[in-house]
């Protein structure tokens, strides 16, 4: 656990192989992007985690209709390392970019729609601007209400930090 060097150098075996094997704008290709990235971005190295991450969304707007799950999944990872780099506008915008694709993906109470309005909340708290992650963060309750059994910890994680506003 927590191996990274040891993560990156299968990725890359695996990668290796499967660009040998896989047209470039291949969806697998980006799969292995996307992991690397993630690698770099646990690692803290957040200009090759985005790198990487830029690589496979790329690749998925090429290669996947423009509301498929991944995309909105590169979206949030793109967007997470804009936010862990401090850059609040860049990570709004792919926050923004993944919602936009779930909202027309997705049935209107699906978690994952709770899930993007909780990472667009991350980004007006740092920002400051506390009416706004209110708002979403109370977007991402009402969904969470209808979508959860009544005990479930994802509810009382939210109504924590709603408190926390």
């Amino acid at each position: 656990m927590g191996d990274y060097s040891k993560a990156l150098e299968f990725y890359e075996k695996a990668h290796k192989i499967h660009e040998k094997a896989l047209p470039p704008n291949h969806p697998n290709l980006a799969a292995f992007y996307k992991n690397i990235g993630q690698v770099y971005n646990n690692m803290g190295d957040y200009s090759k985690a985005l790198e990487f991450h830029e690589k496979a969304h790329k690749i998925y707007e090429k290669a996947l209709p423009s509301n498929h799950s991944s995309l909105a999944t590169s979206c949030n990872s793109v967007g997470s390392v804009y936010h862990n780099m401090g850059d609040y506008s860049k990570a709004l915008e792919f926050y923004e970019k993944a919602l936009e694709i779930r909202e027309k993906a997705l049935p209107p109470n699906h978690p994952d729609l709770a899930t993007s309005y909780n990472n667009i909340v991350g980004v007006y708290n740092n920002m400051g601007d506390y009416s706004k992650a209110l708002e979403f963060y109370e977007k991402a309750l009402k969904i969470l209400e209808k979508a959860l059994p009544p005990n479930h910890p994802n509810l009382a994680y939210s109504y924590s930090n709603i408190g926390l506003v």
